[in-house]
């Protein structure tokens, strides 16, 4: 009987799982009530937050894990929100995806399954989905998956009442959970392409979307996930957005260099009557140093950033990511590193401009 007791007074814990830019952390706050900051870019999330807050009678110690896609690669996203899951066995987890683009996102929920957890999906982005006609049966979705599915808005705070309902009873449940007869999650969770091949299987029973979407789609993921066509699609967007982040660059940096020139020159008369050395701290070192960075880096990324935007908005990152994940397996990484390498090689070209200056 007191153990019972105790079971009641400890809080339950509860792992936020998803894709990066689902609204994962907007969840978070209208839970909690905290304000984590979000943003709409890939891996904006890179390291869990923890909130507190209580339903039913019942405390429960909300974890926001970083944004993933699956749990199959060996990104230090991937292994934190893995470890975490296996480590410290939350009560439940509660899988984030995009309704827009369910069978990219419920890859993630069936590793998770796989791994014994209840969990609740929860088919976010509900308002977008609306606008483009797109509709999920909930009810087969569920019994699809072996676990509750709600749809929700988080921005709009709509469907939280239904989620925070069907965790309670979740929670509460100490019953063994039961293995679906219609499906099976056995070798999904280290074989992301079985693990896409259900996705996509149970999308087509429960997701309903125009016929010009679907089409439209298809067509894409034909060409960029093409035998023939994939690589030279990547490697030849890769070169474009290079150059946009490259050329474009240069005449902001010049503008930016030209006017701390300017604002460098007014300073120079401001400390004529200083001592050598310490001009020659400020200004020679600190200040030019400091603006010559900001003129050559500051450009790069203001470009950048919008446009890796863009390509997630799009879907295309995650296509890239799954394309070269098994190449990048290869040497230890996974797909998601080419992002990483994109990223540095603009920063050693601007690194090697800036040496040059110096």
């Amino acid at each position: 009987m007191q153990s019972e007791e105790s079971n009641e007074i400890r809080p339950y814990v509860i792992a936020l799982a998803g894709n990066p830019n689902v609204g994962k952390s907007t969840l978070f706050n209208a839970l909690t009530g905290m304000r984590q900051h979000t943003g709409n870019w890939a891996g904006k999330t890179v390291e869990s937050a923890y909130g507190q807050f209580s339903y039913n009678g019942k405390d429960i110690i909300l974890a926001d894990l970083p944004g993933i896609y699956s749990l199959s690669s060996e990104s230090a996203e991937e292994k934190a929100a893995r470890d975490f899951i296996l480590n410290e066995k939350p009560d439940a987890v509660i899988v984030v995806c995009d309704s827009t683009c369910l069978e990219r996102s419920l890859i993630l929920a069936l590793q998770i399954k796989a791994m014994g957890q209840k969990l609740i999906l929860c088919a976010g982005m509900k308002d977008e989905a609306e606008k483009q006609n797109i509709s999920i049966d909930l009810i087969r979705l569920s019994e699809l998956i072996c676990s509750p599915a709600v749809s929700i808005s988080a921005r709009n705070k709509s469907g939280i009442e239904t989620l925070l309902d069907s965790l309670s009873v979740l929670i509460s449940e100490n019953t063994e959970e039961q293995q679906t007869e219609l499906m099976s999650f056995d070798g999904i969770l280290d074989d992301i392409e079985s693990a896409v091949q259900l996705s996509e299987k149970i999308c087509a029973e429960t997701v309903t979307k125009p016929e010009c979407v679907c089409d439209h789609k298809r067509k894409i993921d034909r060409i960029i996930l093409g035998k023939y066509t994939g690589f030279p699609v990547l490697f030849l967007l890769l070169g474009l957005v290079l150059w946009i982040t490259i050329s474009g660059a240069n005449y902001p940096s010049q503008w930016l260099q030209k006017g701390f020139s300017v604002l460098g020159q007014y300073l120079y008369g401001l400390m004529s009557g200083a001592p050598l050395w310490l001009s020659g701290i400020l200004l020679d070192g600190i200040y030019k140093v400091l603006t010559w960075v900001i003129a050559v880096m500051l450009p790069p990324m203001a470009i950048f950033f919008p446009l890796f935007t863009l390509l997630e908005d799009s879907g295309f990152l995650p296509r890239i990511a799954f394309l070269l994940d098994k190449r990048f397996q290869c040497a230890g990484a996974c797909g998601k590193q080419a992002l990483t390498m994109w990223l540095v090689a603009i920063g050693m070209q601007k690194s090697f401009h800036l040496c040059t200056i110096l």
